[in-house]
């Protein structure tokens, strides 16, 4: 029996591991962990850790790290925190391997933890290029972890240039359109009756778009003027809009001052805002939408394989391997509002599989179960560096 800890540190880490978890648990050579820390125990970012609990998972640890703070000094020590307080959790509980998932800084946190602890790290989503302080360290913990699962055949062949043995390269796609894949239709009006949100009503029984920007921590700065940019864009052609709350990266206070600011002056917006969704609702309120905007990788990712028609604002994503249904912005109202009505009157795109077809979960279950694990590693074909 070998077993695995999983460490989930935010929403959309736990939509893109998810299924993942849920096969470990079933297979009958895993024992799973699972360890929730950052903004995934905070309520104001949606509180992973209960959405993880209604899904039948127990958690077998917690651990708060977040430093709040709308500067990167916050991000910096939120990581160090992040790996102390891992390194003590696996050492009381030893697993086997450690999965980490995606970019994120809590996510560095937990291969330098496990690395140094002499636990073999399992990585899913390396290789990808996005243009974001992202790119650094999604890189360096593809140099720390010893299995790979990359979500797309590009991205296999990025780890394999940066010198990882190909046999620790297994091209899984990505977690997340396996609930993309498996989700039941559900009617919108009944999925967002769970939901309560705050700003304008909205009639679900009429079109609507979905919005979710975060700050890019590259530009954090710039944070308040890029979303009144969006808000601008939104406001001008008069749709209803379900608008996410923003993630915890440098930049997110300025994001949810000028929400808050916004929502208490314009009261006939049309524009309803949540902190989150269950990662299957959210799918549905993505299926149903008429299109997605902001810079949320779900708008590449899971739009791209349900066909949506997506509005990429910015820089965040500026690298990440786009399909047809993908328009690239600045940050303009103008630039925003024509491309967000292109994309309604495109109407839809067929399904793109670059991300996967439904399965990756179940194949990383198996490769973490049968799959030999080793913390030796040197870098493969060196001479492709000269």
């Amino acid at each position: 029996m070998r077993t695995v800890c999983f460490v989930v540190n935010s929403r959309a880490n736990y939509a893109r591991i998810k299924t993942a978890i849920r096969e470990s648990i079933s297979h009958p050579n895993l024992e799973v962990q699972i360890v929730v820390g950052a903004s995934g125990l905070l309520y104001r970012f949606g509180n992973v850790s209960e959405i993880i609990e209604r899904d039948g998972f127990r958690i077998t640890e917690r651990i708060y790290t977040v430093v709040e703070g709308d500067e990167p000094v916050s991000m910096a020590k939120t990581t160090g925190l992040s790996i102390l307080s891992l390194a003590d959790a696996f050492q009381r509980l030893k697993p086997d391997v450690v999965v980490t998932v995606a970019d994120r800084y809590e996510t560095i946190a937990t291969a330098i933890a496990a690395s140094y602890m002499n636990i073999p790290v399992a990585h899913t989503q390396g290789g990808e290029v996005t243009g974001s302080i992202d790119d650094n360290v999604r890189h360096a913990i593809t140099k720390l972890s010893h299995l790979h699962f990359p979500a797309t055949q590009n991205a296999s062949s990025v780890l394999s240039r940066l010198g990882e043995d190909k046999t620790s390269i297994f091209c899984v796609g990505c977690p997340s359109i396996d609930l993309a894949y498996e989700a039941p239709h559900e009617e919108i009006h009944l999925v967002m009756n769970k939901y309560s949100g705050v700003g304008s009503e909205i009639d679900f029984h009429k079109p609507y778009l979905l919005v979710s920007q975060h700050p890019d921590t590259l530009e954090y700065q710039e944070s308040r003027d890029q979303i009144s940019a969006t808000l601008q864009a939104i406001q001008e052609l008069q749709i209803q809009a379900i608008w996410l709350w923003p993630n915890v990266d440098s930049g997110s206070d300025a994001i949810s001052k000028k929400l808050r600011e916004f929502r208490e002056v314009e009261k006939s917006s049309r524009i309803r805002f949540y902190r989150n969704f269950e990662p299957v609702d959210y799918i549905n309120v993505l299926r149903n939408s008429q299109c997605i905007v902001g810079n949320s990788s779900s708008g590449i990712r899971e739009a791209s394989f349900l066909g949506k028609p997506s509005v990429n604002v910015g820089l965040r994503q500026r690298g990440r391997e786009k399909m047809k249904n993908v328009i690239d912005v600045p940050y303009d109202p103008g630039s925003i509002s024509r491309a967000i009505q292109k994309q309604i009157d495109a109407g839809g795109f067929e399904p793109d599989y670059t991300y996967g077809r439904g399965d990756a979960g179940k194949r990383i279950a198996e490769i973490l179960a049968t799959n030999t694990l080793s913390i030796k590693k040197q870098v493969i074909n060196f001479n492709d560096f000269q």
